[in-house]
């Protein structure tokens, strides 16, 4: 017959083996199969950044090289495969995502039953405690045979009340490792959904790429003299334009109020592309600095092949968007974004390949809101970026005499142009 101070030593021995050797086992080779799976994402992930780094190089050569249809056509081929590797690397981005999801999900239910067990490991030491502490000591003393049997009794609880105490602090623990894998698991859902977009958007981009080679190809018959006559022609177009847009905007007369936008200073705003080289600079240079007058550029131009990323600079709103190409094909902008930021500052993102915000949504500094591309009047895939004082531009409609249309693209007071390279 077991002793009454033996069956409480040894029922609350079994309850604390059982929460501290706790494992969830069941699952095991699911979870290992699962870490398996994350692996050979992040190796395939690396081979394909590979890939994408040297279509990215190959892209840098011919970029640097004259503007000819060979060039031309074999730049859209790289960046055809650049793309098509990239929708690779984003499947793999979501793959990796769901099974990271899906381990996460096995860590929770693994936290949650240890809780469980330790708070029921907890709840029936305590009664023991309880219907322990309700003997007198004489009746301790008095229910075991012997002096040395009651010691231990004693000992029992007293091991047991370390126990328990041991017992709530793990479990508090428990508690607030789970509050912290919950809270990745929702930042991994977003990560999802961030990449299943990307995915829609380069998809997108790639059918958008394909089309513009079979395009240049059927308009130039696939001859130089044709590419160089539609060059000469979309640049005197393109002068013609800029000259009218010139003499629209000298004539606004904005109230710009010089303490409603920051001062110049370097971090304003952020980097709108994750590697940056610059190709052509704003206004021209003079003694007090760059400058922006009629018939100079207005903005910074930096290199980023088709589908590159583009990132909102502040936080804001988007004002507006849209795509010059629609009334007059290779003369400006090309498909737009302008971004009203909060600091009182605004910019416009032009020769996007792929527009993926919305008029009137809400951004973040770094929020992907396009990708770069090379519609409009470009001789080359790049990323033009201008900044202005907010209270001098806006967003206006006016009819073309050149186009033959009615445009709808920022237009600003010249005094509002500045220079984005003062605030990055």
């Amino acid at each position: 017959m077991i002793k009454k101070s033996s069956y409480f030593g040894i029922s609350l021995v079994v309850i604390f083996s059982l929460f501290l050797s706790f494992v969830i086992n069941i699952k095991a080779d699911t979870i290992s199969e699962l870490q398996n799976k994350i692996d050979e994402a992040n190796r395939n992930r690396e081979q394909l950044e590979k890939e994408i780094s040297n279509y990215q190089n190959q892209l840098k050569v011919i970029g640097d090289q004259a503007v000819t249809l060979q060039n031309t056509i074999k730049s859209l081929d790289i960046s055809t495969g650049k793309i098509t590797t990239e929708v690779k690397l984003t499947e793999s981005n979501i793959k990796k995502t769901a099974y990271t999801i899906e381990d996460t999900n096995w860590d929770i239910k693994d936290k949650e039953k240890k809780i469980n067990l330790g708070s029921l490991a907890i709840k029936e030491a305590l009664r023991q405690i309880d219907q322990t502490e309700a003997l007198t000591v004489w009746e301790m003393l008095l229910s075991n045979d012997n002096l040395s049997a009651f010691w231990t009794d004693m000992e029992n609880v007293i091991q047991v009340q370390a126990k328990v105490n041991d017992q709530v602090a793990e479990v508090k623990n428990i508690k607030s490792s789970l509050e912290k894998v919950k809270a990745e698991l929702e930042q991994k859902k977003k990560e999802l959904e961030s990449y299943n977009k990307e995915l829609s958007d380069r998809k997108q981009v790639l059918q958008s790429t394909k089309k513009e080679k079979n395009t240049l190809l059927t308009t130039t018959k696939n001859t130089e003299a044709n590419y160089q006559k539609i060059l000469k022609n979309k640049l005197a177009l393109k002068e013609a334009l800029d000259q009218e847009i010139n003499q629209y905007e000298s004539q606004l007369k904005l109230a710009i109020d010089p303490k409603s936008y920051p001062k110049a200073g370097k971090g304003i705003l952020a980097w709108p592309l994750d590697y940056i080289f610059i190709t052509q600079n704003f206004g021209k240079t003079t003694d007090s600095g760059r400058l922006y007058t009629s018939g100079t550029h207005n903005g910074v131009d930096f290199r980023a092949s088709v589908g590159t990323r583009v990132k909102s600079a502040g936080n804001g709103v988007v004002e507006g968007v849209g795509d010059t190409d629609t009334v007059c094909s290779g003369a400006s902008y090309g498909k737009w974004i302008f971004i009203r930021y909060d600091n009182g500052l605004a910019s416009v993102y032009g020769h996007l390949s792929l527009i993926s915000v919305k008029a009137g949504q809400r951004i973040k500094t770094g929020e992907v809101v396009g990708y770069s591309g090379n519609t409009g009047y470009s001789t080359g895939p790049h990323l033009h970026m201008g900044v202005y004082a907010g209270q001098g531009v806006k967003i206006a409609s006016f009819k073309s005499t050149v186009c033959r249309g009615t445009y709808t693209m920022p237009v600003a007071d010249l005094r509002a142009y500045l220079d984005p390279l003062v605030y990055l």
